[in-house]
């Protein structure tokens, strides 16, 4: 049996069919958090918006009149949501690390375990920390655009009708954010709809979300929340 349409699973939910609502935020969860994790540039806060997107779609979803398709509503939701956590870490007082002497004399600690994904595997980690700190340098404004557009995977209208902007205003945005992303990461050419997807903007595709059969249990449920 296909499964059904969002239009089919949000007319269900609309109906207080709870499993049509699950399902409908399981389908679209690891693109919510992907929009939130990039818009905030950090795990910590990702779930909290991500937590907070979840509850204000799963109490409005009664109030979605369906002009625009489900998902351009859920990320317009989620990215209201990161803004607001950046808007509460720039109130939060300045906290500084003191960094914890090294203990490790070299004698008696545990063997060296070789791994020989290691070094791809830190490559790839400094990939996307690199990228973190790219977009986290950019304006809100600017950031929300390019990662609608190239994490999200909208439209120039559905951004416009995210964010509330005029469709040139969306191009602007996009096309000076990708500038300052190819600046920041010593790109040689100019960050297009192909180069920012190569670059680690996409969602990280794991085990877990590569599978659109493996999502029973996501980081957390999103009906469960109040």
């Amino acid at each position: 049996m296909a499964p059904l349409a969002d239009d089919e699973l949000v007319a269900a939910a609309q109906g207080g069919d709870r499993n049509a609502l699950d399902q409908l935020l399981r389908r679209h969860y690891d693109r919510i958090f992907a929009v939130c994790r990039r818009v905030t540039g950090g795990t910590r806060d990702a779930d909290d918006a991500c937590q907070e997107a979840l509850i204000k779609i799963t109490r409005s979803i009664g109030r979605f009149d369906g002009r625009s398709q489900f998902s351009t509503w859920a990320y317009r939701i989620a990215t209201n949501a990161s803004l607001d956590e950046l808007r509460k870490r720039k109130r939060r007082p300045a906290l500084h690390s003191v960094r914890a002497d090294d203990d490790d004399d070299g004698d008696g600690g545990p063997p060296e375990i070789v791994d020989p994904m290691a070094a791809k595997r830190v490559d790839a980690v400094a990939d996307r920390l690199a990228i973190d700190e790219a977009l986290g340098d950019l304006s809100d404004d600017f950031k929300a655009a390019v990662v609608l557009r190239d994490v999200a995977d909208l439209d120039y209208d559905e951004i416009a009708d995210v964010l509330d902007i005029p469709i040139g205003t969306v191009k602007s945005r996009i096309a000076r954010g990708r500038s300052a992303l190819a600046d920041a990461l010593r790109l040689d050419d100019l960050l297009d709809d192909t180069t920012i997807a190569e670059h680690a903007l996409q969602p990280e595709v794991t085990a877990e979300t590569s599978d659109p059969g493996n999502h029973d249990h996501p980081p957390r449920r999103p009906t469960d929340s109040p």
